[in-house]
């Protein structure tokens, strides 16, 4: 369901949509500045530039440039030196929203979690399984 909401770089209000994430003048702007670093990474001297040498040259905003591969547009096969920053723990990547290391460090938690739950579980059917015996010193002779 839309819903109106501020843009987030000018603040004018639109209809908020799955499309974009701006209103229709900025998403304007956007485009063209993703023209203007599109021609410029097209260049075939230039295609193996960083995002600070795009940056330089293009006068466009880094998380912009971040915005575009997230979403497919820009393509880090195609521009190998360009990257953009993990959701978790902020280093390059070229593919997916968590780098590797990050992967690897959830699945090792979420195996530790299971681990923990797993010992829990037995505990708590190994102590619904034992039984005491209770001797009356009075009757034991």
């Amino acid at each position: 369901m839309s819903e109106i909401i501020n843009c987030a770089r000018c603040g004018e209000l639109y209809m908020s949509n799955a499309f974009r994430d701006v209103c229709s003048k900025c998403a304007k702007e956007e485009e063209q500045m993703y023209e203007k670093v599109y021609k410029f990474l097209r260049q075939r001297e230039n295609r193996a530039a960083t995002i600070e040498r795009v940056v330089e040259v293009t006068g466009v905003d880094e998380a912009l440039i971040h915005k575009w591969m997230k979403k497919g547009r820009l393509h880090a096969t195609h521009f190998p030196n360009m990257g953009y920053p993990c959701d978790r723990c902020g280093s390059i990547i070229h593919k997916g929203n968590i780098c590797d290391k990050c992967t690897q460090q959830i699945e090792d938690d979420i195996k530790q979690l299971k681990r923990e739950e797993k010992f829990q579980q037995e505990k708590q059917e190994s102590e619904q399984r034992t039984t005491y015996y209770a001797v009356n010193k009075r009757t034991s002779k």
